[in-house]
């Protein structure tokens, strides 16, 4: 990511999309060079390392930094298809949010199915209950499995999964003398994720998807998701309030992965590290202190009873 070079009256008159925030960013390749600068070297705390080993343990920092401290929350809108199926990001390493977004562009979080079984596989049967476990050879196709879930086909027929739990004799009386149950408290249907691999259910079944029940058929969805900030190597970027976390990392890595090295002095990295991610938690959290007072500012309410 080059610096933007021209003249300031010239960035605000006709901004470009390229340079447009850029500047609070660091590229992947200005973190290699910098550390190689002051880490690396006679009489420094590294004498002597390839660029390649620098470039991976700063790719594992990146991923590693990304899950909970770096902002790197995505978000994607999609339809929901009849068929109640969605495919993952490609960049996709969980999930944060699933919402449905209603006409006035209010978003209902929806849950994920905890009460059923997940990426159930629908094993062939005989009549008298055992198993069929015919294999043929020839084509090598795996013949135990059938082309549909059961309960994926009831979930996709059935309606929302709400708070009501009405026709359960036992559901009946479930929470009635404290009131709803807040984990069935839902009236925005449910989702599960099949993470299967379609070789480990004979090809029959499609994994990395999203299956979403039949009341969201048709409903704009946004889907939130942690990714681990390489999935396009060419375009990587480190955020300037975490920049220093990103060297400490790579430091303490060399040194921990390195036959001969003082223990005491991995231990002081670790130390710095920690401190350093710590810090870039702190700055990223982004927290303002008018917003902060804003809210302080409900602790003198009066509560009625």
């Amino acid at each position: 990511m080059a610096p933007y070079t021209g003249n300031i009256s010239n960035y605000y008159a006709t901004p470009s999309q390229e340079i447009l925030g850029d500047y609070q960013f660091i590229s992947l390749e200005d973190v290699i060079n910098n550390f190689r600068v002051a880490y690396v070297g006679e009489d420094k705390i590294i004498s002597k390392i390839s660029r390649a080993d620098i470039r991976f343990h700063a790719m594992r920092g990146v991923q590693e930094l990304s899950y909970d401290t770096f902002r790197s929350y995505k978000t994607l809108e999609l339809e929901v298809p009849p068929s109640l199926l969605l495919p993952l990001p490609f960049d996709y390493v969980n999930y944060v949010k699933i919402s449905w977004i209603d006409s006035s562009g209010h978003c209902h979080t929806i849950n994920e199915c905890k009460v059923c079984p997940k990426d159930p596989v629908s094993l062939k049967q005989r009549e008298g209950g055992g198993i069929d476990v015919e294999y043929v050879a020839d084509s090598g196709e795996n013949k135990w499995f059938e082309e549909d879930s059961t309960t994926w086909a009831n979930l996709q027929g059935g309606g929302a999964t709400t708070s009501s739990d009405e026709g359960d004799p036992y559901q009946a009386n479930f929470g009635a003398r404290y009131g709803l149950d807040p984990q069935r408290a839902n009236a925005n249907g449910c989702f599960w994720i099949n993470y299967q691999r379609d070789s480990a259910t004979g090809g029959n079944y499609s994994g990395g998807q999203i299956y979403f029940d039949s009341s969201l058929a048709g409903k704009t969805i946004t889907i939130q998701y942690i990714s681990d900030g390489v999935a396009d190597v060419d375009s990587v970027i480190v955020h300037k309030l975490a920049e220093e976390a990103m060297y400490k990392h790579i430091a303490h890595a060399i040194l921990n992965t390195r036959a001969n090295v003082d223990r005491n002095i991995v231990a002081t990295f670790k130390k710095e590290r920690f401190a350093a991610v710590r810090n870039a938690k702190i700055r990223l959290s982004n927290i303002k202190l008018e917003e902060l007072t804003q809210i302080i500012r409900g602790k003198s309410k009066w509560i009625k009873h």
